[in-house]
C-alpha cells in the first residue's frame, strides 16, 4: 500500500502543477470542482483495480479501462505541465537578468498577459492527445485496416501461382467487447475470399473459457482450403496459473477444443500440405517461441519441418517475430522464467531448410504509433524491443510478415496502429521493379 500512497502523492503534485494552466483562463470554481473530481475519480479506480488483483486480472476489461482512464487524463496533463515547466523558468531567467541589472519591477518583460497566452497553447497541445485516446479507445480499435502484399518466388509450384493467404493475429477475445464491430472486422475478412486463412497465435489474454462467448462469431470465418493457427505466448495460462503444471495442461486441452470449435486446424510443431493439380505447399506452425525468458519457448523448426522435402515450399506460423532472427544460441538450459525446456532450436533465418515465409504477430505495433506510408514515416515505441515489429521484412531472400493484431490487450484501444487484416498474393517468378 505504501507504494500507492507514493505513487498517488507524486500524481497529485504534478496534477497541482497541470492546474495552474487552468487557473489562468478561467475562474470558474465549478470547472475547478469537475477538474479535481475526474483526477480523484481515475487515480482511486486505478488503485482499487491494481493495488490488489490476481494473476489473471491485469487483462481484464475493467483493468484495462482503469489504465486507459488513467492515460487519457494524465498523459495530457503531463503536456500541460512541461508548457508550464518551461514558462517557469523563463519566469525566473528574466527574474534574475532584471534582478542584476537592478531594473525595475514595471520593466520586466514578463506579463500575465503572456503566461495566460502560453497557458491557451498548452491546453491546445495538450487536446490533441486527449482527442487521440477518445478515438482510439472508441473508434481506433475497430478501424480494421486490409493490408496487402503480392510476393514473388522463382520455386513456387506453378498450380499456386496466384495463391491467396488472409493472416490475422492477436485476437485476444478477453478483452473484447463489441459483436457488432467484431463481426463486421469477421465479414471484412471473408469479404477477401482468400484461399486460406492463417491465424498467428494469442486466442486468448489468459484462459481458454474467453473464447466460450466468441465462439459464433469467429467461427464464421471461410477460407477454401482451410484455416490454420498456432498458439502464442497467452494461450498456455501461465498468466492466469503461473507454473502450475496440471492447471496450465488443462487450459491447453480446453483451448485445442475451442480450436475444433472455431474450424481452425491447430498446428503444434507439425505442418500440413495443401495440394493442387498434383502439386503441393507446406503449412508449417510451431508453439510460441520467444526471444524474452518471459515468454513460452516451446517451438521447436526441427520437429515441424523433419518430414518435409529439400525442394519444397514452405509457409511458417511462428507468434513471435523474435523467432526469426534471434542470434543467441545458449538455450538448452532451463530458465525458471521461461516456462518450458528448449534444446537446441535455432532461428529462423539460419536455419538448415529453407522457409520462405514466416508469419508472426505478437507485438500488436504496441498498439500506438504513427504510420504515414505515403511520406514513409513508420514509428511504434515497441521498435526499441522488436526491430521487426511490423509489416513486411526480406533477409537473404526469406520473408517475415508481423501482423499489426485483430484485437487488443490491456490498453482496450488503438492509437495511430490499427488493427490489421492481411492479404499475401503468391505469385511464381521475379517481381518486376
Amino acid at each position: 500500500m505504501l507504494r500507492w500512497i507514493i505513487i498517488s502523492i507524486i500524481l497529485l503534485v504534478l496534477d497541482f502543477y497541470a492546474f495552474q494552466t487552468v487557473k489562468t483562463i478561467t475562474k470558474s470554481y465549478w470547472f475547478y470542482a469537475i477538474y479535481w473530481l475526474a483526477s480523484l475519480f481515475v487515480l482511486g479506480n486505478l488503485i482499487y483495480h491494481y493495488s490488489s488483483f490476481s494473476r489473471s486480472d491485469r487483462f481484464t476489461i475493467s483493468h484495462g479501462y482503469a489504465l486507459a482512464y488513467l492515460f487519457g487524463l494524465f498523459v495530457p496533463k503531463l503536456i500541460l505541465l512541461l508548457f508550464m515547466f518551461g514558462e517557469d523558468i523563463v519566469r525566473a531567467v528574466l527574474a534574475i537578468i532584471n534582478k542584476l541589472s537592478n531594473s525595475s519591477p514595471e520593466n520586466s518583460p514578463y506579463s500575465t498577459s503572456r503566461r495566460g497566452f502560453v497557458s491557451k497553447i498548452a491546453l491546445g497541445m495538450a487536446a490533441i492527445p486527449f482527442a487521440s485516446f477518445i478515438y482510439g479507445i472508441f473508434q481506433g480499435k475497430y478501424n480494421y485496416k486490409v493490408i496487402k502484399h503480392v510476393l514473388y518466388f522463382e520455386d513456387l509450384p506453378e498450380a499456386f501461382d496466384g495463391y491467396t493467404i488472409t493472416q490475422i493475429s492477436d485476437i485476444h477475445s478477453g478483452s473484447l467487447e463489441s459483436k457488432e464491430k467484431i463481426s463486421y472486422g469477421i465479414d471484412l475478412i471473408n469479404e477477401q475470399e482468400s484461399d486460406a486463412i492463417l491465424f498467428t497465435g494469442d486466442l486468448v489474454n489468459t484462459k481458454a473459457e474467453e473464447m466460450n462467448s466468441w465462439i459464433d462469431t469467429f467461427g464464421k470465418l471461410k477460407a477454401k482450403d482451410g484455416k490454420f493457427a498456432v498458439m502464442g505466448n497467452h494461450d498456455y495460462g501461465y498468466y492466469a496459473y503461473g507454473n502450475d503444471k496440471a492447471l496450465n495442461e488443462e487450459n491447453q486441452r480446453q483451448l485445442e477444443v475451442v480450436h475444433k470449435r472455431l474450424g481452425f486446424d491447430l498446428i503444434l510443431n507439425d505442418k500440413r500440405k495443401i495440394e493442387r493439380n498434383g502439386q503441393a505447399i507446406n503449412i508449417l506452425g510451431v508453439e510460441n517461441w520467444g526471444a524474452s525468458r518471459h515468454f513460452p519457448k516451446r517451438g521447436s523448426l526441427k520437429e515441424a519441418t523433419k518430414s518435409i522435402g529439400e525442394n519444397d515450399f514452405n509457409i511458417l506460423m511462428s507468434h513471435d517475430p523474435s523467432h526469426f532472427d534471434y542470434a543467441e544460441m545458449e538455450l538448452n538450459k532451463k530458465d525458471r522464467n521461461s516456462h518450458d525446456l528448449v534444446t537446441n532450436e535455432t532461428n529462423v533465418i539460419d536455419f538448415e531448410k529453407h522457409i520462405h515465409l514466416t508469419l508472426a504477430g505478437h507485438t500488436h505495433g504496441m498498439q500506438f504509433g504513427i504510420e504515414v506510408p505515403s511520406l514513409g514515416i513508420k514509428w511504434s515505441p515497441v521498435k526499441y524491443r522488436y526491430p521487426k515489429w511490423a509489416g513486411l521484412y526480406e533477409v537473404a531472400g526469406k520473408f517475415l510478415h508481423v501482423n499489426r493484431g485483430f484485437g487488443y490487450l490491456a490498453f482496450p484501444g488503438r492509437i495511430g496502429i490499427w488493427p490489421e487484416i492481411t492479404v499475401i498474393t503468391l505469385k511464381k517468378g521475379t517481381k518486376v521493379a
